[in-house]
């Protein structure tokens, strides 16, 4: 297992990909955004749907459903998954993001649609993105016969989390088998690891980083703890900035080969410039939502920028 200390020695801190010299600025369609130095986003682009609506039957600690609040509702829309794409491309929508509140065994519920997003990614071709929470086997399967641009899954290393955060009677084994479950059909695996989860604290993350190692990814996402109001976390103190620094450089080093990027979700106010300061130092790949003066930032640094009106690591 990844130790903090014991690892370091392991690894050429030195090493960054070519790839990395340009870095790649995301704004999807989940809010409106905008800076001095990112003002075109088109939030018509990629859109977010929750097949779910704001129902969750694990409301797990961090969220309480909140996330989903921010998403289109197929739930509301008088029509089909399809039919909402439909609607959506009219718009000049080019990619979703399908997500969704889970059942009690973590699985976000998708296979009732998908002949739906088979028709989006063949009649309309759609980037599509999805949210599968722990996918089954029957669900990776035909997620493979859609043709995804890639799973967005969650990856927990540590036992206790998963049932005091995420309400979940399960182990980080079963995280694990997910990831060989997507390789294994060849479903591109796009794995997040949420820094600072068990309210707060640095505790799995390190064991995560190392399972997806083992295993086929198209990008790394790393998110932080965001303590949201009306949650239990809401008085929670995410990592410092020291200790989000040093789980950068380590993935970095870890996935010389992958594409590393700063998702969405993180603290805002003035430690959201010192993370995505952080996160261009170690060398990643793209920032979503980038904090006022960091695209000059890695500018100053010698990296090229680049934006696109979508998920990490979406590229039209």
């Amino acid at each position: 297992m990844f130790e903090r200390d014991s690892i370091s020695s392991q690894l050429n801190y030195g090493e960054i990909t070519k790839s990395a010299r340009e870095i790649v600025f995301h704004a999807p369609g989940l809010k409106r955004f905008k800076t001095t130095e990112y003002t075109t986003q088109e939030v018509t682009h990629f859109a977010s749907v929750s097949v779910t609506g704001t129902e969750c039957a694990l409301a797990c600690d961090h969220c309480q459903m909140q996330v989903l609040q921010g998403m289109t509702a197929l739930p509301k829309f008088d029509g089909s998954l399809f039919d909402l794409c439909c609607d959506l491309a009219g718009r000049g929508t080019r990619g979703v993001l399908i997500s969704g509140g889970s059942d009690k065994h973590g699985r976000v519920p998708l296979l009732r649609h998908i002949p739906d997003l088979i028709r989006a990614r063949r009649e309309l071709d759609f980037t599509i993105r999805v949210h599968p929470g722990l996918p089954d086997e029957e669900t990776v399967a035909a997620l493979a016969e859609v043709g995804i641009d890639g799973a967005m899954v969650d990856i927990i290393g540590d036992d206790e989390t998963i049932r005091d955060v995420y309400h979940l009677n399960t182990t980080a084994a079963e995280y694990e088998t997910v990831l060989e479950r997507l390789e294994r059909h060849h479903v591109p695996a796009v794995p997040h690891i949420i820094l600072g989860l068990h309210h707060g604290k640095m505790r799995g993350e390190w064991k995560a980083l190392e399972m997806i190692a083992r295993h086929a990814r198209k990008f790394l996402v790393l998110v932080i703890l965001m303590p949201l109001t009306g949650t239990p976390m809401i008085g929670v103190t995410p990592p410092t900035v020291d200790e989000l620094s040093s789980f950068f450089t380590l993935a970095r080093s870890t996935l010389p080969d992958t594409p590393v990027m700063l998702g969405c979700a993180r603290p805002l106010g003035k430690i959201k410039v010192e993370i995505d300061r952080a996160a261009v130092d170690a060398g990643f790949n793209g920032i979503a939502f980038p904090a006022e003066g960091i695209i000059a930032y890695a500018r100053e640094r010698g990296m090229t920028p680049k934006f696109v009106d979508a998920c990490c690591g979406v590229n039209w």
